[in-house]
């Protein structure tokens, strides 16, 4: 990795699994790391223990199920920070499906609420604050499970299903992330995305009753191979399965699409 030292990153979903991980190497790396969770015990779990390791960690609890709460973590991190130099979205809800159909606080369907609408508003609301004065890197943790939005029903009121929602909402985020590489070209922040690894042992895996087949230890490497890694260095606008370059869902390439996802988001979060 990088020299982390002077480092401040926001990694969202970090009281568990491959995102408490990426928490921990970073801190230990040197960074100081913001963890990001609904559950004040287990930030605090997370932070005693990069605390008690040497590292310095800071919470933010916030429930990226209302968009207002993202507000908040947004304005919260630039009143209390004089920088940020990474942001990894990783939060997010699985393909479990036992609830139904279940909507935000907002009343958009969860998993694109979640997955997608939150880390859409956050990075959007910090991108400012991202491009002062230093390089940054943002990271969206996606998945090999990508669905094409079907824009004349992306909150899925018709065939509803967890797989479905959360095959859309990964797809989404890789949407993003094209057109922030676009955006932000030449100004020194830089956005990609990955699968980080199939099935990792994991709540979210577990709790989808599947068999985990990848440790966390595998994910944390390819997020953190885009967060801190030296050969990414400068590098913007790729997908990657593990720690390889890939090729996402075909959509993700359609400038069409990606025209109306945008539109649509901004509508959604009430952005100009």
């Amino acid at each position: 990795m990088m020299d982390m030292s002077a480092k401040t990153i926001l990694i969202t979903g970090s009281t568990d699994g491959v995102g408490r991980r990426v928490a921990e190497r970073l801190a230990a790396a040197g960074a100081t790391v913001l963890i990001h969770g609904r559950n004040v015990a287990r930030a605090e779990e997370v932070a005693s223990g990069i605390r008690g390791a040497g590292g310095k960690a800071a919470i933010h609890i916030s429930d990226l199920s209302s968009l207002n709460e993202v507000r908040i973590l947004a304005d919260t991190i630039e009143r209390d920070y004089d920088r940020l130099d990474g942001l990894i979205n990783n939060a997010g809800i699985g393909t479990s499906d036992g609830a139904g159909r279940q909507v935000s606080q907002d009343g958009y369907e969860l998993r694109f609420a979640v997955n997608y609408l939150a880390g859409f508003l956050l990075t959007r609301r910090l991108l400012p604050f991202l491009k002062t004065g230093h390089p940054a890197r943002i990271v969206n943790v996606s998945s090999a499970g990508q669905q094409p939005i079907d824009f004349s029903d992306v909150m899925l009121t018709r065939g509803y299903s967890g797989v479905r929602a959360y095959c859309q909402s990964k797809l989404a985020q890789i949407m993003l992330t094209f057109d922030l590489a676009e955006e932000l070209a030449g100004s020194g922040v830089t956005a990609n995305c990955l699968h980080p690894a199939t099935y990792m042992d994991t709540t979210m895996v577990r709790q989808a009753g599947v068999a985990p087949i990848s440790t966390v230890e595998q994910g944390a490497d390819a997020i953190l191979n885009l967060a801190a890694g030296r050969d990414l260095k400068g590098r913007t606008g790729l997908y990657f399965d593990g720690l390889r370059p890939s090729r996402a869902n075909a959509q993700a390439y359609d400038l069409t699409a990606r025209h109306e996802l945008r539109k649509l988001s901004r509508s959604l979060t009430d952005l100009a």
